[in-house]
């Protein structure tokens, strides 16, 4: 502690004090380097948590809209939703938003279908029609979000889980909601044209008659097989293989064989890679399978095959 001697009419810092306080500069110095080292630090691995939080991006085809799992779980809208029976096969409970409720007023209305990007590289194409039926009476569209510090169950024969964002269904059956329209691991959404705008290549010719079996499996494809398959390399995802090129599967195998990989593939052909889980009939109806495989039979005459 410094103390003072009397000089006169003043009082003066003694000669040993001052000795000590030049003494302690360098601790002093340290000190404050230290804890300068500490903010920086601090702020540094503040700034790369959220750099790398997980970010659902939204783009309406004018705007683009970016959430945090943090934002959209401080939102007013957001509820609980039991569901049971989705991926998990069996009860969870998931806070969610209306999807809608996050679009607002920046939907271009030139586009009809919403592209769901998965980390896994699943790309699943949903008619716009189908959520605003919602509003309407139909099953109702929400966004699940992953609490980071309570995450969800792992998938089943996974090591992570559905997160960070999951698209799911309130009364799914009001809309007649298919397995593969609640794609998981979400990590963009954005509005675009309709598949069979995009890739002519997927379609049968306009002259197909509505009630033909291959023009009901073009939709069947569309919405079952699309997500992970090319047709003729119309498509966004790479995740199986094309089913038009470089030859359809009709043409190496029979329709048994065909019927037996949709309805499970590991029954069929397995390698430790593989993703396709198969589609029970609660999936894809016989009706749709035998419709999904008039399809490809359609796909596989060349004539059929439109350019992009």
């Amino acid at each position: 502690m410094s103390h003072f001697v009397s000089v006169g009419n003043t009082k003066r810092q003694c000669f040993l004090c001052r000795g000590n306080l030049f003494l302690r500069w360098p601790v002093l110095m340290a000190t404050v380097i230290t804890l300068l080292v500490s903010v920086t630090w601090r702020a540094a691995r503040s700034e790369s948590e959220r750099a790398t939080e997980p970010v659902l991006v939204i783009n309406g085809g004018a705007n683009e809209q970016r959430f945090t799992a943090a934002q959209l779980l401080t939102r007013p809208e957001v509820v609980e939703l039991r569901t049971t029976g989705d991926v998990y096969n069996h009860t969870i409970v998931y806070r969610a938003v209306p999807f809608l409720d996050l679009l607002g007023n920046d939907v271009d209305p030139k586009l009809d279908t919403v592209e769901m990007e998965a980390r896994d590289g699943f790309v699943s194409q949903i008619p716009f029609a189908l959520i605003k039926r919602g509003a309407n009476g139909g099953a109702v569209a929400y966004i699940a979000i992953e609490d980071p510090r309570h995450p969800w169950p792992r998938l089943p024969q996974k090591a992570e889980t559905a997160g960070p964002f999951y698209l799911i269904w309130k009364n799914p059956e009001k809309s007649a909601i298919s397995s593969e329209q609640w794609p998981y691991q979400l990590s963009r959404l954005t509005f675009v044209e309709s598949p069979a705008h995009r890739w002519p290549q997927i379609s049968v010719p306009a002259t197909t008659p509505a009630d033909a079996p291959a023009r009901r499996g073009q939709d069947v494809f569309v919405t079952q097989c699309l997500p992970c398959h090319r047709m003729n390399d119309g498509g966004a995802s790479d995740t199986g293989p094309d089913l038009g090129r470089p030859m359809s599967p009709t043409q190496y195998l029979t329709d048994a064989g065909l019927r037996a990989i949709i309805r499970d593939p590991k029954a069929v052909r397995a390698w430790p890679a593989q993703q396709m889980i198969g589609f029970s009939k609660s999936a894809i109806s016989d009706a749709d399978l035998d419709a999904l495989v008039a399809y490809l039979h359609a796909m596989a005459m060349g004539r059929f095959i439109a350019k992009p």
